[in-house]
């Protein structure tokens, strides 16, 4: 999730475990446990794209790196709060928990987590967006109430429980409309007669009234978006995989890293002779039924027996252009 939700997230959780003992200072050091993990994103200043990319939601996203590091951070904060009520098992709890919550947070999103590392397996269940208002903000304003009340009333902790109680549901119930849609996706395919053998559907940005699926048809993959107020079959678009315009650069490392990391979800396509690798994970640029840029793609550079890999820039018209479209097609089609 985005770093505000994770904030508030983690400073929430801060509370729950020490905020009665310590007040405000619960929220504060939850809020930097709730932070800590996605300081892998400096991965991007020292290692090459597909190796960042690999390492985002990796270790420091791992039940071991909670266990590992709690206690360590449990004692610093003990040590500049020598002074106060809280031990340092009591600090390296609080550690733990907002170290821990993010990547479970996390592990609900599109990209999930590798919350088992070292072991091969990342967790995805890909029912909410990274960044979601109806989570963040009912979140946001229980804990500011939270926050302005003092430690040792009531109702200080049962805003906070509001706040960790509403968030909790509205994901649980991503998960049931995730299923919703899924179920109407595969009926509009059935219904047209669409062969294919397997489905991926996640959430639209910003929303869980919205959603898309990728279809693996073969020899291309569908793309269709639903939403709840729909009065429509879902229509899909086409996009031929042409995996085979990477020849040789198949059998390259990153080429095979890459698959990995998109975990067979991705199409090449070819503009003025250079070659670009596709995530499907995360859609196009646009809802137009004839947009071919995918939000995240590669560009592949072979030089002298060399693969490089360059992620293409997002430019903020885009965004907005794109946040526009799906603000008018989750009205219906």
């Amino acid at each position: 999730m985005d770093s505000l939700t994770q904030i508030v997230l983690g400073a929430a959780v801060g509370e729950a475990v020490l905020g009665k003992k310590v007040g405000n200072k619960a929220m504060f050091y939850g809020a930097i446990a709730g932070t800590i993990p996605d300081l892998d994103v400096l991965a991007n200043y020292v290692a090459d794209t597909v190796t960042a990319i690999e390492w985002h939601r990796g270790f420091t996203h791992s039940i071991f790196f909670s266990i590992i590091f709690a206690p360590i951070f449990g004692w610093l904060i003990f040590k500049l709060e020598r002074k106060g009520p809280a031990t340092w098992k009591e600090w390296s709890l609080l550690m733990f928990c907002g170290l821990f919550t993010h990547p479970i947070l996390d592990a609900f999103t599109t990209w999930g987590t590798q919350l088992f590392w070292p072991f091969d397996l990342r967790i995805a269940f890909q029912n909410i967006f990274v960044i979601d208002p109806l989570y963040t903000l009912p979140f946001l304003v229980f804990l500011i109430l939270a926050m302005r009340q003092k430690r040792d009333l009531a109702l200080r902790w049962r805003y906070n429980m509001y706040g960790l109680s509403i968030s909790s549901l509205y994901l649980g119930l991503s998960l049931v409309l995730k299923g919703v849609a899924h179920k109407k996706i595969t009926d509009s395919l059935d219904a047209q007669g669409i062969a294919y053998t397997e489905i991926d559907t996640r959430p639209s940005p910003f929303n869980t009234v919205l959603w898309s699926a990728n279809v693996d048809a073969g020899d291309a993959y569908l793309i269709g978006n639903y939403s709840f107020f729909d009065n429509k079959p879902v229509q899909f678009s086409r996009y031929p995989k042409n995996h085979e315009l990477l020849g040789d650069l198949a059998q390259s490392d990153k080429i095979r890293r890459l698959k990995k990391i998109t975990e067979g979800w991705y199409t090449i396509n070819e503009v003025n002779g250079q070659l670009f690798f596709n995530d499907l994970r995360f859609g196009l640029m646009s809802l137009d039924p004839d947009e071919s840029q995918f939000a995240f793609n590669y560009k592949l550079i072979s030089k002298d027996g060399e693969l490089s890999v360059e992620e293409s820039p997002k430019l903020r018209r885009d965004a907005k252009k794109l946040l526009l479209a799906l603000w008018v097609r989750m009205w219906g089609n």
